[in-house]
């Protein structure tokens, strides 16, 4: 298959997408931080992150939703640092800190992704790369010079720009962000943005407008389209229910939305007490009901099976 970076790559725009994110590197405000440093004299903003992209690990994942994992596993590339950073988030130890990971430059990126290719991963995940456009955008260059044809997965956590999405489009074939909160005061809490509501809101509206709802093939593998997760949170009933309510009724009833319910104690929470417990089946089951009684009809198949199977047990 021929993907959308590929055609921008035969055209020469994504070269030309790859200068114009670069440069605004100068004075960054790639994300809603809008941090205004000089990355390319070394400068840090909250991301941590400089010139070079950071690379914490790479290779085949099978943990993904099924569309993406196939056989082979999707090629995953985690990125360290991170611009919104969530106080309990479950990639603490990279997302948090640059300790440890790896910087590549252009050719580096583009090499693994590569490798991700030729061990026959059925796509390349960047995970974490909404402060590392400029640098997927020049690595893309250097890969569909070399070969790339698999589809671009961005893994992302929903905290993003229209501005520096609009570079992307037409490059990503596949947008996975998270939706994580819904009230001001719930992401000025856990994540101190209280503008991701917004931003996340717009941000899937631009994301299902470059490429619609997500596309599967006979083989059951995505090829294009959005893909949204939800990690429910303790107590978060409500906010779960109006995320939920946007997506159907604001971007598409055809969604494919995988609800999370593997959030766990974890990262810097010890200030938090309402985030020392887990998500209980019963939340889980309300979340599923709702989605479905807002029409939403492709939930990820993984996890109602999973839900089954804890009904099953629970009633031994």
């Amino acid at each position: 298959m021929t993907t959308r970076s590929q055609t921008l790559f035969a055209s020469g725009q994504l070269q030309q997408r790859a200068d114009q994110a670069h440069a605004l590197l100068n004075r960054c405000t790639l994300c809603p931080r809008k941090c205004t440093v000089n990355r390319l004299k070394g400068e840090h903003g909250l991301c941590k992150t400089g010139e070079k992209a950071l690379v914490a690990s790479y290779g085949p994942h099978f943990g993904e939703e099924q569309p993406l994992v196939g056989s082979k596993g999707s090629g995953t590339i985690f990125f360290a640092g991170c611009s919104l950073l969530c106080c309990f988030c479950q990639n603490f130890d990279i997302s948090h800190t640059t300790d440890g990971s790896q910087a590549v430059d252009d050719q580096a990126l583009a090499a693994i992704m590569i490798e991700l290719q030729n061990r026959g991963c059925h796509n390349i995940n960047l995970v974490t790369p909404s402060h590392v456009v400029p640098q997927i955008l020049a690595a893309l260059v250097h890969a569909s010079a070399n070969g790339l044809q698999i589809p671009i997965v961005y893994n992302c956590s929903g905290y993003d720009s229209v501005e520096t999405l609009a570079l992307l489009d037409g490059v990503i074939d596949i947008y996975m962000p998270d939706f994580k909160f819904w009230e001001i005061a719930t992401s000025n809490r856990w994540a101190k943005a209280p503008d991701y509501p917004q931003r996340a809101r717009e941000s899937l509206r631009s994301m299902h407008q470059q490429v619609g709802d997500l596309q599967i093939n006979d083989q059951g593998l995505a090829t294009s389209g959005l893909l949204v997760r939800h990690l429910l949170m303790p107590g978060k009933e409500q906010e779960t229910e109006e995320i939920l309510a946007f997506i159907a009724n604001q971007i598409s009833r055809n969604t494919y939305v995988n609800i999370m319910d593997q959030y766990h104690p974890c990262g810097d929470t010890t200030h938090f007490p309402e985030l020392q417990h887990t998500i209980t089946t019963k939340h889980y089951h309300q979340a599923l009901a709702a989605a479905h009684a807002l029409g939403l009809h492709r939930l990820d198949q993984r996890d109602l099976s999973d839900l089954l199977r804890n009904l099953i047990f629970q009633q031994k």
